[in-house]
């Protein structure tokens, strides 16, 4: 600041003045001084969050790799247990199937008492379309 400036005779009295002018420019450069910092600071975040989100990928992508071996260690062993279960069952299925029939059990057939209201078997359900119903003097 001046003493022209605290003077206000001194000032002038002109719409556009050079000292006004100067002044107006350098508050627009500290405006975009401010704008580029800022612009800075959000690129540098951004930058931050891109090569964070990599190393996640990165890590994504082993650990996938690590559950695709398992899973095809897996199948191979579930493959292994189903040969086995197979060969077993071969040798083993008809002496599991002899016991079984030695050791059935057997139970006479059932004759169902519906001497009860509650247990009468039920009759076949008239279902009519409605003119026929009504025709023959189902509806009232």
């Amino acid at each position: 600041m001046s003493i022209t400036n605290l003077i206000p005779g001194l000032r002038g009295n002109g719409s556009r003045r050079a000292v006004d002018e100067v002044d107006r420019l350098r508050e627009d450069n500290i405006k975009l001084l401010n704008r580029q910092a800022a612009a800075d600071d959000f690129f540098a975040f951004l930058w931050q969050d891109v090569v964070t989100t990599n190393a996640a990928w990165e890590q994504e992508k082993q650990l996938r790799g690590e559950a695709e071996e398992a899973a095809a260690q897996m199948r191979m062993e579930r493959d292994e247990w189903r040969d086995e279960a197979l060969r077993l069952r071969a040798q083993f299925g008809p002496q599991l199937a002899a016991e079984a029939n030695a050791n059935r059990v057997t139970v006479p057939p059932m004759v169902r008492d519906t001497s009860a209201v509650e247990d009468q078997a039920t009759g076949p359900i008239d279902v009519r379309a409605l003119w026929d119903a009504a025709e023959a003097g189902r509806l009232g």
